[in-house]
């Protein structure tokens, strides 16, 4: 569909809402005060906000009571105010820079110009330093309103980045075919419904696409990220598909191989993960009871750590999306975006999500769990398989968790070994258990004849302060211990 019909649909769509006129959107006829039309942009796209439309509209050559089309006089080419042009006029005077464009059509011989302002954002939207509202079809000061005004800023607090628009106004035909939403219902265990419109309707329930005012759709970000055939054809979240890199050695001087991921998350996540397995090298793990040959790193503990990447990860940084990279030595997984909660508490805190919609979607389809963060698995498929206790850093603006291959118990440094301490008093301390020098022997594989080493490892732990005795007048060979975070309360 080329601008001009769109604009006429939309025209005529906006036509239809109930005579009485609503919060975004402003009919006229000829009157085009500019000092009138600052504030009109001001009230409609605070409106617009408050009235979850992501675009407010005035439109000149409607009738205000019938919507019937009459045509105007009112030409943007002639709209100067002084010797300045209307559009840079208002420019200057709206705060923050509010986005809107006009535009004219002529509609069965008569001239409509469209003025199509966007939704507030970050701050309201005010006009010569005065914020305005629309309260029915009256236009006020929001200040006259604080209730108004409270919901506008929790509103704007709030706005998500799934919510935001990837692709707007096309046809229900392109949105079926951008989007594979035949493996949506395959996640949620549904036939695929008889008609197009039905498959809309599913779509839009879940906020995958919205309805355009005009008629047409519009793909959310929350539908592209995670349902893209190709993340190509979306501009803004093209560097948001996952890399996978894997290097020849321990450091990053020779690439074997790279690959960009195209397919939205929920699209393309099984895929990925077979993948990255693919890329590891069988290894011989002889210290454990439970299987003698494995994969370098378990399967659970990578898809686990890869969907909490994809899940917490910062959409508002730039340029950056979730990089996998695997070494001769370990699997690094790194997200744009700081952890809310502090890395030694990732086992036992909830986690807390940027993305509420996106993780609630993804628990629904199954791909991430209904509980927790995932970690807890992690810590168990690391523990069971003996390997190093993971490391979470936090460089720049980002967060990155590392995997180590197996090495044994004399080859970890100090650090690693009390890093492994923690881990493991924190799991059995969520798991309602305590942490004892035999249940450290047996994370670790020592023999009962070497007990003195995990006696070593939980005092340099009880040093660091990570863990602390739970009962101090228990005798020392019976002692046992919890997380330094923990309560002293019964488990």
């Amino acid at each position: 569909m080329n601008n001009t019909d769109y604009l006429k649909s939309l025209v005529h769509e906006l036509c239809r809402l109930p005579q009485k006129e609503c919060e975004w959107v402003e009919f006229k006829h000829n009157h085009a005060n500019a000092d009138e039309i600052g504030q009109y942009i001001s009230a409609l796209s605070n409106s617009a906000l408050l009235s979850g439309k992501d675009k407010a509209y005035i439109v000149w050559g409607i009738d205000d009571k019938a919507h019937s089309i009459i045509g105007t006089d009112f030409s943007l080419d002639r709209a100067r105010v002084g010797n300045e042009e209307l559009e840079n006029w208002l420019l200057q005077r709206l705060n923050p820079k509010i986005n809107f464009k006009f535009e004219s059509i002529e509609i069965d011989d008569k001239n409509v110009v469209i003025l199509q302002i966007n939704a507030a954002s970050k701050h309201p939207s005010s006009f010569t330093n005065e914020k305005y509202v629309r309260i029915g079809s009256y236009k006020k000061k929001l200040k006259d309103f604080p209730e108004k005004e409270r919901e506008l800023w929790r509103l704007l607090d709030q706005v998500p980045f799934e919510n935001q628009l990837s692709l707007e106004r096309i046809s229900k035909d392109e949105v079926l075919e951008l989007l594979d939403y035949s493996y949506y219902f395959h996640l949620v265990k549904m036939p695929i419904p008889d008609g197009h419109q039905v498959i809309l309707e599913a779509l839009t329930s879940e906020d995958i696409i919205q309805r355009d005012d005009s008629g047409l759709y519009n793909i959310t970000n929350l539908g592209a990220i995670l349902f893209a055939k190709d993340l190509t054809h979306f501009p803004n979240l093209k560097r948001k598909a996952v890399r996978v890199i894997q290097y020849k050695g321990k450091n990053k001087l020779e690439t074997v191989r790279e690959q960009q991921g195209t397919k939205g998350y929920a699209l393309g996540f099984n895929g990925l993960i077979d993948y990255i397995m693919t890329l590891m090298p069988a290894e011989e793990n002889l210290s454990s009871p439970i299987r003698k040959e494995t994969t370098m790193f378990p399967k659970l503990a990578v898809r686990e750590l890869v969907v909490n990447a994809l899940i917490h990860q910062d959409f508002f940084e730039a340029g950056s999306g979730v990089m996998i990279e695997l070494f001769a030595n370990r699997l690094e997984i790194s997200n744009p975006g700081v952890p809310l909660v502090s890395v030694e508490r990732f086992l036992d805190t909830p986690p807390k999500s940027r993305n509420e919609k996106l993780t609630s979607l993804l628990r629904r389809l199954g791909i991430c769990e209904e509980r927790g963060s995932g970690i807890d698995k992690v810590i168990f498929e690391i523990e069971i398989n003996q390997l190093p206790a993971p490391v979470f850093e936090i460089p720049e603006k980002s967060t990155r968790v590392i995997l180590f291959s197996h090495r044994k118990l004399k080859h970890l440094t100090k650090q690693e070994r009390v890093w492994a301490c923690y881990f493991h008093a924190s799991l059995k301390y969520i798991e309602r258990e305590y942490m004892t020098n035999s249940s450290l022997r047996e994370r670790f594989g020592i023999e009962v004849k070497n007990g003195a080493m995990a006696t070593r490892i939980i005092n340099d732990a009880l040093e660091s302060g990570l863990i602390r005795v739970y009962d101090e007048s228990v005798g020392a060979k019976a002692r046992r211990y919890i997380p330094g975070w923990a309560g002293g309360e019964n488990i």
